[in-house]
């Protein structure tokens, strides 16, 4: 979805003015109409049918002329609806912000559906210069953003269900963590323990036939094999408790199907990913990003988007992305702490790709080990990190050139910059 600062000099003549208060079973209304300078409140249904209904009469009454209509948040069933009406402009308005609004007008704390309704179109009417304006992203940036969101919230899924499955060996056979190792997602991990789903199983089976196991999963050095063999011939029961045993056994059966599913569909996404990927006009610029990979390449291409007037400075999209800090003043103190409230994933996808730039980008490194010998810690210089890095990236967007690492270099070594200075220093001779 892309987000903008509303331009309050190329806005259109509004023919109306609504405030929305959307919910899951129904959505208060509050419409204010400059012509007859009326204010009219309703509630809709939430429902397919109701709401095109709702937006047909509207797009009837008023022509097709330009609506305005200001809701809270960005996300949610309601929004693609209105979004695919092109002659209304959906204002977003932050929860934050309606609710001191809220506050203001009732002292007393009272609240319900149609007071919300009215301060959002209160908001709208009053400071939508303050607003930003939500709009649909091309369909090609909208299918590889939306994608990557899918696939992270099944790799969550995935980490949720690896740490439930955690608990539960613990609990009933521990020897099975020791064997399978740390990725409780693997296939090795998975058909260790669809084939043998407690200890007395394990023990039965020959040792042959586990050495054939390992061997077909790729675990082929003769002194592991030896030593896991050895692991499972003098292993002991936790506990003998043959209810502990059945329940466990049944749940982690539950986890071992989930996950099995989970990685398969992982495993579809970025399939997936990697197409719409591909078809995408910018890939270009993205695909040869350092530490960038088939993962966070698709999801920076994402946060970019294809709009350039979407950030027309690398600032706005520091801000957006909640990795410009916040200084604040109070008498006679100054502080400077982490902006709330930004796209969670966004951030995510900007401070995990800094991290990977540190391995694989050489400035990157050096600023890494210059900020950590300042004493800052590992989070803070990637967040720091991220914000140089979206300032690069930002002027390669606009002037749609990929980054070169030399170049960038030359740059650093032409304002005498004191990262240019230690990648020029060549590493001691190791005597």
């Amino acid at each position: 979805m892309n987000v903008k600062l509303h331009d309050p000099q190329n806005e259109p003549d509004f023919s109306a003015f609504i405030g929305m208060d959307w919910g899951d079973k129904s959505h208060a209304i509050a419409l204010y109409d400059p012509h007859s300078k009326q204010t009219e409140t309703s509630t809709v249904v939430q429902s397919a049918e109701k709401l095109h209904a709702w937006l047909d009469q509207l797009e009837a009454r008023f022509g097709g002329k330009p609506v305005a209509l200001a809701i809270e948040g960005t996300r949610g069933a309601v929004f693609p609806v209105l979004l695919g009406r092109p002659w209304l402009h959906v204002f977003s308005v932050h929860p934050a912000t309606s609710s001191r609004f809220r506050t203001a007008f009732a002292p007393s704390g009272a609240k319900d559906d149609e007071p919300d309704a009215l301060v959002l179109l209160k908001i709208l009417r009053c400071h939508r210069d303050q607003l930003r304006v939500l709009s649909l992203d091309d369909l090609e940036t909208r299918l590889v953003g939306g994608l990557c969101e899918a696939r992270r919230a099944a790799v969550d899924q995935r980490t949720q269900l690896c740490n439930q499955l955690t608990a539960c060996l613990k609990k009933y056979y521990p020897q099975a963590l020791e064997l399978i190792g740390e990725h409780l997602d693997s296939p090795m991990a998975l058909d260790l323990l669809e084939q043998w789903p407690d200890l007395l199983a394990l023990k039965k089976a020959r040792p042959a036939t586990l050495t054939k196991f390992f061997y077909d999963h790729n675990v082929r050095s003769p002194k592991v094999v030896e030593a896991r063999l050895k692991l499972i011939e003098n292993a002991r029961l936790l506990t003998a408790d043959p209810v502990i045993l059945s329940i466990s056994v049944s749940q982690m059966r539950l986890f071992v199907a989930q996950l099995q599913v989970v990685q398969e569909h992982i495993e579809r996404f970025d399939s997936q990913i990697a197409a719409a990927f591909k078809a995408h006009p910018d890939a270009a610029l993205f695909s040869q990003l350092p530490g960038a990979g088939k993962v966070l390449a698709p999801r920076l291409l994402a946060a970019f988007g294809a709009d350039r007037e979407r950030f027309p400075t690398p600032e706005s999209l520091q801000k957006y992305a909640g990795l410009a800090p916040v200084l604040e003043k109070s008498g006679g103190s100054i502080w400077i702490h982490w902006r709330w409230h930004a796209p969670t994933f966004l951030r995510q996808t900007f401070v995990e790709w800094a991290g990977q730039t540190v391995v694989y980008c050489p400035w990157a490194k050096a600023y890494y080990k210059t900020m950590k010998a300042k004493g800052k810690t590992h989070w803070v210089i990637l967040r720091a990190l991220a914000f140089k890095w979206i300032r690069i990236l930002w002027k390669c967007w606009q002037e749609r050139t990929p980054y070169k690492d030399e170049l960038y270099q030359k740059q650093l070594e032409k304002r005498n910059s004191p990262l240019a200075k230690i990648l020029s220093e060549k590493p001691p001779i190791p005597t």
